[in-house]
């Protein structure tokens, strides 16, 4: 089955280099702007729950900011520990200047 697309931001709320979270309905989305485009992933660290919205981008990753764990905002998978889990991701499109989300 495949999700709803919702348009969640438009492309100048999330400078390149920056991750910011937007909600649509009960689902807390991290949307990250990088070199190579937007990517969502839930907003939330497998490690501990922590705000990865409220992280760092390096690159192609975000660094939680509790303690540390980084994952590759492209496809979830952790690239610094402690996280062992990946994080879910979403498939986004831009459709001129809106970033819509496939929830």
């Amino acid at each position: 089955m495949t999700g709803t697309w919702v348009k969640l931001a438009k492309t100048a709320d999330v400078p390149e280099g920056k991750v910011k979270v937007f909600s649509s309905g009960e689902q807390r989305v991290a949307l990250a702007h990088t070199k190579d485009g937007f990517f969502a992933m839930q907003d939330l660290c497998t490690h501990d729950d922590g705000p990865l919205g409220d992280g760092a981008i390096t690159g192609n990753d975000v660094e939680c900011p509790r303690h540390g764990a980084r994952f590759d905002v492209q496809t979830g998978t952790v690239t610094r520990m402690p996280a062992i889990v990946p994080v879910k991701v979403f498939p986004v499109k831009v459709e001129g200047s809106d970033v819509l989300v496939q929830l």
